[in-house]
């Protein structure tokens, strides 16, 4: 099990980011979450078994049709208890 911390930069807000990878992140049955930040970037924290948080990773960079990456930041994160993946507020 691993646990990932991305920060997206970019057209990442307003656009139907945080549902889109909710559903996928709900699909991969990974736990963690997806909260806009006040700088106008999206951090994604993913946790599970390392091959389905990559596919995420992959999703992110693909995008939903509307937004733009214009970077991505990768950290490692605490292994936690983060629940089903969900959107926070």
């Amino acid at each position: 099990m691993i646990c990932k911390r991305w920060i997206l930069y970019g057209r990442v807000q307003g656009v139907g980011l945080r549902h889109f990878l909710r559903v996928h992140g709900l699909r991969l049955q990974l736990e963690g979450y997806v909260r806009n930040l006040p700088d106008d970037s999206v951090e994604v924290v993913a946790q599970g078994e390392e091959e389905k948080v990559l596919k995420l990773k992959k999703i992110i960079l693909q995008g939903n049709g509307f937004s733009r990456l214009e970077d991505i930041q990768e950290d490692d994160f605490p292994i936690g208890n983060y629940g089903s993946f969900h959107i926070e507020y």
